[in-house]
């Protein structure tokens, strides 16, 4: 193992643009903003910082705009749909409503009893969602001290996604609880993963009728909502090598093309095409695992953070190997549009 996380290894191969001033621990989380080219990444160091990112042609450069900090490591993040407002949540127990754009300065707006995992702006309900370990889901109306709404879960929450009305949310114990956001105060469904191992991410179809759930045991479910399309949910492996099995971090849609991406422990990212079953672009291994990966709002830029994402503990961690990286993939069209499987029927 004397070669594992040695310089030599390659952080970047698939020749990726390097996110300038990138954070000085494991990133958490990317977001990028729904009306412009501006990325947000949370960390393990307290930070919450924003880049624009620039294209020229081929080109893409980074510029850092703008940070604040929470008292403990942030865990996620995401933008209110206006793109001015940034929503921040972790260790410390609060999401900060953070008004970037207009120089404000950043408030509390939520709080729970244990770290806040995720937190989810829904702009037809003007309503933040925010999911604890503390086991519950709380709904939000920012101008208000106390939630809208506090949902008691089955165990702690660890994912969550939104595209309304469908939300699903990830909990431990393999629970995913799925809600019907015109009646968010009860429960829809709730189903057992289809995968064995604890749940990692989860990323809802674009059309709202089914979602994706990934694993640590390098395993994706691709599950439908209807009892009738039941035959068409299907589990693959991913994130593997040989008899080494990886955690899969990180699931997106593409927002244009609605083929979606994995991001990997074993410090891969694929392209895959749900209805084609097959993968459309495997990239090369970097030298340490993706924790968070996102789109931009057209698809044009994967965003993807390259670090120790501590799976093996501080006993594994090398701080003279171990720095932080924040990469910009370019998708070709071939790797994100969806093609039909050859020797299927139905000529174009």
């Amino acid at each position: 193992m004397s070669t594992f996380g040695a310089a030599a290894a390659n952080h970047n191969p698939n020749k990726s643009f390097e996110v300038a001033q990138p954070p000085s621990d494991s990133v958490s989380s990317l977001s990028f903003s729904p009306k412009a080219n501006f990325l947000i990444a949370t960390s393990w160091d307290n930070q919450v910082r924003c880049w624009e990112i620039s294209r020229n042609g081929t080109a893409v450069a980074s510029t850092p705009k703008a940070s604040i900090t929470h008292d403990q490591p942030v865990l996620c993040s995401t933008w209110k749909d206006d793109g001015m407002t940034v929503f921040s949540g972790g260790c410390d127990k609060q999401v900060k409503m953070w008004p970037l754009l207009s120089g404000g300065q950043p408030m509390t707006v939520a709080m729970h009893d244990a770290p806040i995992k995720e937190v989810a702006w829904i702009p037809e309900m003007n309503l933040l969602a925010t999911g604890s370990w503390d086991k519950t889901l709380k709904y939000w109306d920012t101008r208000q001290s106390n939630p809208v709404h506090t949902q008691q879960l089955p165990d702690r929450c660890y994912a969550l996604t939104v595209k309304y009305p469908l939300m699903v949310v990830g909990t431990a114990d393999r629970n995913l609880i799925i809600f019907n956001l015109q009646n968010p105060q009860n429960e829809y469904k709730r189903v057992t993963s289809p995968l064995k191992y604890q749940t990692r991410c989860v990323a809802a179809f674009p059309d709202q009728q089914g979602f994706l759930v990934g694993s640590i045991e390098g395993r994706v479910g691709v599950h439908h909502l209807d009892d009738g399309q039941q035959g068409k949910n299907f589990t693959f492996k991913c994130h593997r090598d040989g008899s080494e099995i990886y955690s899969v971090n990180s699931l997106n849609f593409h927002p244009i093309h609605h083929t979606f991406a994995t991001a990997g422990s074993d410090g891969a990212f694929n392209f895959w095409d749900k209805d084609s079953k097959q993968r459309l672009k495997a990239m090369s291994r970097c030298s340490q695992p993706i924790p968070c990966s996102t789109f931009n709002n057209d698809g044009s830029i994967f965003a993807y953070s390259v670090c120790y994402d501590w799976s093996k503990g501080a006993e594994n961690h090398n701080p003279s190997t171990a720095k932080s990286y924040i990469f910009l993939h370019l998708p070709q069209e071939s790797e994100v549009k969806g093609k039909p499987r050859v020797g299927t029927s139905g000529r174009k």
